[in-house]
């Protein structure tokens, strides 16, 4: 049985891209994004949850990274979830899960706010490579409330 290994995350950088040219000559980019959750306790009272994720990069979309992305910048990451197993130096084995990165979008700009992609020239999606498109979906229907109330499907 086939299965699906697919993530999506929006969030904000912890840390400036690490880039490494390994010795075969692959380069691998690994920063850390941020998501929080939001909401209202029984008490009334506000409560924020952060979870911090492992990104991992490669080659040409690490360069990529490497160019565009810095601390506190939002972004927009797909890619696949990798899990690592490997022993410390006392021995005791370790797990940790990284998302491999396979595409990624700058959000809002440098400054944070204004225009998505708005410093990454006239085609950023090429340079981003984004994952491959669904087979395209029929259109949706669309009303339009110009005639009155008479007019809702519903």
């Amino acid at each position: 049985m086939a299965g699906v290994n697919k993530v999506i995350l929006v969030g904000r950088l912890g840390n400036d891209p690490e880039v490494r040219s390994l010795p075969s000559g692959a380069t691998v980019v690994n920063f850390s994004v941020a998501t929080s959750d939001s909401w209202t306790n029984k008490n009334g009272e506000k409560v924020e949850q952060t979870e911090w994720h492992r990104i991992e990069m490669w080659d040409q979309l690490a360069k990529t990274a490497e160019q565009y992305l810095k601390k506190g910048d939002m972004v927009y990451v797909e890619g696949k979830l990798r899990t690592e197993k490997w022993t410390d130096k006392d021995g005791t084995e370790r797990t940790t899960i990284r998302v491999r990165g396979l595409g990624m979008q700058l959000l809002g700009g440098r400054s944070g706010g204004g225009q998505a992609n708005s410093d990454m020239g006239e085609n950023p999606a090429q340079s981003y490579a984004p994952a491959p498109k669904p087979a395209a979906m029929p259109a949706a229907p669309s009303f339009s409330n110009g005639g009155g109330d008479d007019d809702l499907p519903f």
